[in-house]
């Protein structure tokens, strides 16, 4: 007896039925049972859940606090001359308590170095007094060269200069003395307290960073995977001293005259300056949150989401190129890279001259002249080293290619070169100056510049 096709299937499709159906019976009951009794666990183990996020998350600052104290250690012990630059901001003032856990404040292991602007809020530096004395250090302090106070600065600079040339304020209030400050020191590793919650810019950021080859320094980096919510609960933990500012709704303090309280009145054209602090129009800002008392006051995630600390940093100001500013120019990649060696070393075809050489060469001297005013510090001087040094090579026999350090003769290079940043570059030829107004600073351009003028 044979089976059609039509009676296979229909006997497949029978016991495939009749297995659904056993399946059912049979499980049904395990299933109901395993159902009653999560129910009954659950109800019996009461669960706490916010007990036990706080307890995750007091298990993660543990583990912060453990593995930040572990580098400044590695570093400070293994180098000799570690320096802190502290902005008292929440970070900072975070590092500034873990040295001190460490003992390196007050046995003078560790150099506390600030820069002032001569813009800050009055509250900085008051709250740097108020550090000094509670941990029992004393901070070295670095402004504007030459610039014992704001009115010398204003004499001396102008009290415009941040919104004739923001670049410029940076490299004369920020750079220059912060460059000054780590020579000073005679650092050879910085720490600071960058992490990779402040945006993407620092995203990848490690713990420590090697020095560059070519100069600069070793730098660590102890908060680098901490969020800004773990700086202020390690705050509120032991209660550590931090600036006043963040109970008037500051999440990060920076040059009063472009920093506001977040969140804010919306866009900065609803700000004026008065006496020197960016300040609302009209009323106070709306909603602002607060940290006071060590807790938070309003809505914590306007301070605390993700590139959200610096939000109230750097209103209104614009790069050269129109972008939004984001950086005072400290942070930025070679920022420290020349502070301990000069440009153009011994071995260059640049040669340096003297403040009468440079004059000499002015009235005239036996040959054509390129010369750059510059300082070494400055990160578009640094930018252009290898060009200049390229110049000095291809006009060889024709020109002499020269160099002179303004930075450390403002006054002179001001009045003599019409110098009102850095590099400033003039052809000088049977005693006429020509001055180079391009930013395009590569050989070509600059030659063609020398031999046109």
């Amino acid at each position: 007896t044979t089976c059609t096709p039509l009676a296979l299937l229909t006997m497949k499709v029978a016991l495939f039925l009749l297995a659904l159906a056993t399946g059912a019976s049979a499980f049904a009951p395990s299933s109901m049972h395993s159902r009653a009794l999560r129910k009954s666990t659950t109800t019996n183990m009461a669960f706490d859940m916010e007990a036990s996020i706080q307890e995750t998350k007091d298990m993660r600052l543990k583990h912060l606090e453990e593995q930040a104290m572990l580098a400044l250690k590695l570093a400070v012990e293994n180098h000799e001359n570690p320096v802190f630059p502290n902005a008292m901001i929440a970070g900072d003032t975070v590092i500034t308590h873990l040295l001190d856990r460490l003992g390196y404040l007050k046995n003078g292991k560790v150099t506390i170095m600030c820069v002032d602007t001569y813009h800050l809020f009055p509250e900085t530096m008051e709250f740097l007094k108020e550090i000094e004395d509670h941990y029992g250090f004393k901070a070295e302090i670095f402004a504007a060269e030459g610039c014992a106070d704001k009115a010398e600065y204003d004499k001396k600079f102008g009290a415009d200069l941040w919104m004739e040339d923001v670049e410029q304020y940076d490299k004369v209030c920020k750079v220059e003395p912060f460059q000054r400050g780590l020579k000073t020191c005679k650092t050879d590793v910085m720490i600071n307290g960058r992490t990779r919650w402040q945006g993407f810019e620092r995203a990848y950021i490690d713990l420590f960073e090697n020095a560059p080859i070519g100069g600069g320094l070793a730098k660590v980096n102890p908060l680098a995977y901490w969020t800004f919510e773990d700086t202020f609960d390690y705050i509120a933990k032991y209660k550590v001293p931090h600036h006043p500012l963040h109970a008037k709704g500051y999440p990060s303090m920076g040059d009063a005259k472009d920093t506001i309280a977040i969140p804010g009145v919306g866009p900065v054209e609803n700000y004026k300056v008065v006496d020197g602090i960016l300040t609302p129009i009209s009323g106070e800002p709306l909603d602002v949150v607060k940290f006071e008392n060590f807790e938070f006051v309003g809505d914590k995630t306007k301070w605390l989401d993700y590139a959200s600390e610096r939000l109230g940093r750097f209103q209104g100001l614009k790069n050269k190129d129109g972008t939004t500013k984001t950086e005072c120019g400290i942070h930025v990649a070679g920022a420290e890279q020349t502070f301990d060696r000069d440009l153009w070393d011994a071995d260059s075809k640049v040669v340096e001259v003297s403040k009468d050489g440079l004059i000499s060469l002015k009235e005239g001297g036996d040959k054509p002249t390129v010369a750059v005013v510059y300082a070494p510090w400055c990160q578009f001087c640094q930018a252009m080293e290898t060009e200049y040094e390229g110049l000095a090579k291809e006009l060889s026999g024709s020109f002499e290619v020269v160099k002179f350090r303004g930075d450390e003769e403002r006054e002179f290079v001001s009045e003599n070169f019409d110098v009102k940043s850095f590099p400033t570059i003039v052809a000088l030829k049977d005693g006429k100056m020509t001055k180079y107004d391009s930013e395009e600073r590569t050989v070509e351009a600059m030659k063609k510049f020398a031999e046109s003028a």
